[in-house]
């Protein structure tokens, strides 16, 4: 589980991508940019990760940022099946894009969700179940999309995976 109230907990930027992932609250942010709280704590000096479009950044540019490995040799996450929970916040009139991969050690990406344009202003819960076949090691990547807009942005909080991987 991570919050992000500390640290990334272990999640990795891309080091081939065009832009990172910022931990950030909202309480040092200007007013449109983004949540007006974290989701964990429901506070603007809470933490959570965040992508802005901005003059930076070209419509198109991508941020990834990867998860720690996680094993489905686990007999019980082969049976039970393995599930990432997160909460996402997609707010602005030219928002991008977040799409969702499942990457294995050999490089295999398979597109778990792929989500575009305005999503509202609040936090949305998102339960997706973790596939695959076998026992290969694999990571979760989330890869947020610049917009057009310069005051859009995407953010996540409260990354969770089930016990049983």
């Amino acid at each position: 589980h991570c919050n992000f109230e500390f640290d990334l907990c272990g999640w990795k930027q891309d080091e081939n991508d065009d832009f990172d992932w910022n931990l950030r609250t909202s309480s040092t942010t200007k007013m449109g940019t983004g949540p007006a709280t974290d989701h964990t704590l429901q506070e603007a000096s809470g933490h959570y990760i965040f992508i802005k479009s901005s003059f930076l950044q070209l419509p198109g540019q991508k941020a990834r940022i990867f998860s720690p490995v996680l094993s489905k040799r686990n007999k019980n996450c082969k049976v039970c099946g393995g599930v990432i929970l997160f909460y996402y916040h997609m707010f602005g009139a030219h928002i991008g894009s977040l799409i969702l991969y499942q990457k294995t050690m050999a490089k295999h990406e398979k597109i778990l969700l792929n989500l575009t344009g305005n999503q509202g202003n609040f936090w949305q819960r998102k339960t997706l179940i973790l596939t695959g076949d076998g026992g290969e090691d694999f990571q979760v990547v989330f890869e947020g999309i610049a917009g057009k807009g310069p005051k859009d942005g995407i953010a996540l909080d409260d990354l969770t995976f089930s016990r049983e991987c």
